[in-house]
């Protein structure tokens, strides 16, 4: 299996290459658009063709790739039936299958952190997003986000699977790659909570300011604007 997990430094964003093996289909998951050369040029030297790229939800701190990735290989653009974005070409809903090559990611809605938060499961390991990051979770307090919804997604979707699965956040800011379902459950210290109420007090009182490009990127995502739209503006 070839599994690609790359970092994007000014967004601090983890987007994942997956395919079944070289020279067969890939799929990419949480694009930022300023790697997209990095992206084709990791796929050409592995012989994968993309077929799908997907978007964990509408981000604030970056812009997508989804879009550029499109225009320049033809893939599928997939996000969660929930999302406000206007260019995705497959929506899917809790349950369903997003299947490439030997591959396959079952959806999970797991909301929150925004309204359109999809989680993905791949075996092994799930995709979480920005709602259960590494000793952290994703902030509730933009984009439709809410506490209860996110203590939900986390506590009666996420930590009900078992405890070795590996969980690959779309974020991190401390140098941690991975954790696991075991882990986060134990040590992370926005889950060592009693009851929802609990968990929405703590985030309520998170005080944090806005990402320093949400007020671009929020609408360029919805868009899915491309490189050449974005040096026009």
């Amino acid at each position: 299996m070839v599994f690609e997990q790359l970092f994007d430094t000014k967004s601090s964003t983890y987007t994942y290459i997956l395919s079944s093996g070289k020279g067969r289909e890939a799929l990419i998951i949480d694009p930022v658009i300023d790697n997209t050369d990095q992206y084709l040029h990791l796929l050409d030297k592995l012989e994968l063709k993309l077929v799908k790229v997907i978007d964990t939800h509408i981000h604030a701190d970056h812009i997508t790739g989804l879009n550029e990735l499109n225009k320049r290989t033809n893939c599928t653009k997939i996000m969660g039936d929930n999302s406000k974005s206007e260019v995705v070409d497959l929506r899917v809903k809790e349950d369903d299958n997003i299947e490439i090559d030997n591959i396959n990611l079952k959806v999970i809605y797991t909301p929150g952190h925004t309204d359109c938060s999809y989680s993905f499961l791949m075996k092994d390991r799930i995709f979480t997003g920005d709602t259960l990051l590494i000793n952290g979770t994703g902030r509730t307090d933009f984009q439709n986000g809410d506490p209860y919804q996110s203590y939900d997604s986390i506590f009666n979707k996420i930590l009900k699977l078992p405890n070795n699965t590996l969980v690959y956040p779309a974020h991190d800011y401390n140098g941690k790659k991975s954790s696991t379902i075991q882990n986060e459950r134990e040590n992370n210290p926005r889950l060592q909570v009693s009851s929802a109420n609990e968990y929405a007090d703590i985030m309520n009182n998170l005080n944090l300011s806005n990402p320093k490009m949400m007020d671009i990127a929020v609408p360029a995502n919805v868009k899915g604007m491309t490189l050449d739209q974005i040096k026009s503006v």
